[in-house]
């Protein structure tokens, strides 16, 4: 009992200790931390003052090439032709947005490469008109919105056992620039009006195409059927409708006989007229379906915004010289003076320990 009393102090005092030495061992783990993250900004504060420092030395310098810069941009201003730009909004048909976009590249590098006699060809421009073109650009424009749609109406196409296999967030990661409704095609130019005459020629270009003039003419004819055969089973609705108003009516006429009163055969053929109406409401909705397919199908490049008939001016303050050249003219003095201070600290470098 004694000992066991006398233990017991011993072993408190222990425990303190140990308890102690871990509260001391997370203090400093605490303040070698705060002390490391200390250091980082002190670093960057130092390098922020050397940058300072070195500005400030070389200030003169800046100044004067952003002055240069100014007066050069000034004049490259006045001496460069105003861009003007010009967006023209397109729905492909027929798979044919393929075709589209290489047509545009292909206008592009034309253009690139100011080739204004190709170009002029082929966009049945005057050379002259086709010289001012600077840049041709065609992008997909589809929301999230449109793109659920996308993949509504392609699930809806496939089997059950794929339809399984494919989900909303695959088709989103696969989904690609061909793939979209709608197309915005983008031209620069130095003529203002030059945008809208390459219009005609942009969608003729694909118009023309055998491949796809037979792919229209195909599904239009499938719509005529199409249309034809809902319009006949209307038709014979109506008359199936007219029959069994005309049975109705004779059975109406019959005399009763009996008290027995037969509510199954009634029943069947509200039903049946119920089903009928129905079935004309769903041909109806079909019929609108087709004709709205039919106006979407009318042309293999549906228009929605033509081209602009003046584009708009790109230059603005940001665009222009008066700004760049400046602001480019000091990022190389910039660079032209920090090569510098590196070969002079290399020169001192191999003097103090190379020898």
């Amino acid at each position: 009992m004694d000992n066991n009393l006398q233990r017991t102090p011993q072993n408190s005092s222990s425990e303190e200790i140990d308890l102690g030495q871990l509260f001391k061992l997370i203090g400093d783990g605490f303040r070698n931390f705060f002390n490391f993250i200390g250091s980082i900004f002190q670093r960057l504060f130092d390098l922020l003052i050397l940058f300072l420092l070195f500005v400030q030395k070389h200030f003169v310098k800046f100044v004067i090439a952003a002055v240069l810069g100014a007066i050069l941009g000034f004049v490259a201003d006045n001496f460069v032709k105003t861009k003007y730009l010009s967006t023209m909004v397109v729905e492909p048909n027929f798979n044919s947005a393929q075709q589209l976009y290489n047509n545009i590249n292909f206008y592009n590098e034309l253009a690139a490469a100011r080739d204004s006699v190709s170009l002029a060809e082929a966009l049945d421009l005057p050379v002259e008109e086709a010289a001012s073109l600077r840049e041709f650009t065609i992008e997909s424009y589809a929301d999230e919105n449109q793109k659920v749609k996308l993949f509504d109406e392609f699930v809806r196409e496939l089997d059950s056992t794929t339809r399984n296999t494919i989900d909303l967030e695959n088709f989103m990661e696969n989904f690609n620039s061909f793939d979209a409704r709608f197309h915005n095609i983008s031209i620069v130019a130095t003529d203002p009006y030059v945008a809208r005459k390459t219009q005609p020629a942009i969608l003729n270009s694909i118009i023309r195409n055998n491949y796809f003039s037979l792919q229209k003419n195909i599904a239009q004819k499938n719509i005529d059927v199409q249309d034809s055969i809902i319009q006949r089973q209307l038709v014979e609705i109506d008359s199936l409708q007219g029959l069994y108003k005309r049975v109705m009516e004779k059975e109406a006429e019959k005399p009763m006989q009996g008290t027995s009163i037969s509510l199954g055969e009634n029943g069947q053929q509200e039903n049946k007229e119920l089903a009928l109406i129905r079935q004309i409401d769903e041909l109806k909705e079909s019929l609108v379906a087709l004709n709205m397919e039919r106006a979407n199908k009318s042309d293999i490049v549906n228009v929605i915004s033509e081209f602009p008939r003046r584009g708009v001016e790109l230059k603005g303050f940001i665009n222009s010289f008066k700004l760049l050249l400046p602001a480019a003219f000091v990022l190389l003095t910039l660079l032209i003076l920090i090569l510098l201070q590196l070969n002079k600290y290399l020169k001192g470098y191999r003097e103090n320990h190379m020898g």
